[in-house]
């Protein structure tokens, strides 16, 4: 019989869109062409017991007038996501939206696309207790510092695990992790990687050029995207951690410090949820001789993360079930660009599937 996860969202946005979608898309395919592209956009179809179908959404928070009120099944569709859709008609899914606490999660940009709802915010602790959400997964707007520790707290409280999507240190920090695992609760992030993203091939191509004895003297990423997330991210003072986190990923991957300069970019408007990336990569090779590389990457920006999501949610759910608590490394590792402990991309897989088949403790 397979397992259910019961998954409560913070930020009802467009990853939250494709995350919801693609639970239906993978259940709606027919059996025989499930199992045969079963590899599609997952590790696995069925990993650990878990297929997508079975993660259960059972609550939703949000601020903006547009999602507050609404049947889940509506609210990610509503204005200002404008990812693409990928299924049909959405049935009711009967998770009526919440207003949770603004905090930081509205900044001076956002501000002018998003009107606040007017209602008067619930209790998240006490919705994620009477829903009986085993996780929480964190999709708040970058630069939502206090907003993401409220979630956490309300996890903690509620007894509640908690995924976190974005770039702010919860997963990676002592304090938060010590928290957990003091209140017997997993933990996983911080900031998702996306399935093949600006940095997990950002951090690949720097690996290959360090394991090919190649030296990297210098390289950039530059990102623009036209949906909410760029928008929001004009506002240069929400990128700290962002920035801290891409970088990190990177430089890892080099055992000597390179120049590097990583982060978004740009709005642009008509690119609504495509996100274009830039990376470029100097370096020198036998006998000092000059190497360069540039690539640009196109890609839908909120679909690349949400089979990664689903991975990591299942995962979170195995860890719940084998009484584990705390920090999720090797989770974290493969899922996320900022985990407790960093790892090249071949070593975090290899360590995500020792941990589902029950080899490796976290």
């Amino acid at each position: 019989m397979a397992k259910k996860v019961k998954v409560a969202i913070a930020g009802v946005g467009n990853c939250a869109s494709a995350l919801i979608q693609g639970t239906r898309y993978y259940k709606n395919k027919p059996d025989a062409a499930r199992h045969a592209d079963d590899w599609i956009g997952l590790t696995a179809y069925n990993l650990g017991g878990i297929e997508p179908s079975d993660i259960e959404f059972v609550a939703a928070f949000d601020v903006a007038d547009t999602k507050v009120g609404k049947d889940l099944s509506e609210a990610i569709f509503a204005k200002p996501n404008n990812t693409v859709k990928i299924v049909g008609e959405m049935d009711r899914m009967e998770v009526k939206v919440q207003k949770g606490e603004v905090h930081d999660g509205i900044g001076r940009h956002l501000s002018e696309k998003v009107k606040v709802a007017s209602s008067a915010p619930v209790n998240v602790t006490q919705a994620l207790k009477d829903t009986g959400a085993e996780v929480l997964l964190n999709y708040l707007p970058v630069g939502s510092r206090r907003g993401t520790q409220y979630y956490a707290e309300s996890c903690l409280d509620a007894g509640c695990a908690f995924v976190n999507a974005i770039p702010v240190f919860i997963a990676s920090t002592p304090k938060w992790q010590q928290a957990f695992e003091g209140k017997g609760l997993v933990c996983a992030g911080d900031d998702v990687m996306s399935q093949l993203g600006a940095t997990v091939v950002h951090k690949t191509l720097v690996k290959l050029f360090v394991d090919r004895g190649v030296k990297v003297d210098e390289t950039y990423q530059l990102n623009i995207g036209g949906d909410m997330d760029f928008y929001n991210m004009l506002d240069e003072d929400r990128l700290e951690d962002k920035r801290i986190s891409k970088t990190s990923a990177v430089a890892a991957m080099a055992p000597y410090e390179v120049p590097m300069r990583i982060g978004p970019s740009d709005y642009v408007s008509f690119l609504d949820n495509d996100k274009v990336c830039y990376i470029s990569i100097k370096g020198e090779y036998f006998g000092g001789i000059p190497v360069e590389l540039d690539l640009k990457l196109k890609v839908v920006d909120a679909y690349n993360s949400a089979g990664v999501t689903i991975d990591a949610v299942r995962a979170a759910k195995i860890a719940i079930d084998r009484g584990i608590s705390g920090p999720l490394e090797s989770i974290s590792a493969y899922c996320f660009k900022h985990p407790p402990i960093q790892m090249p991309y071949s070593v975090a897989k290899s360590n995500f599937i020792e941990f589902v088949e029950g080899k490796r403790e976290r």
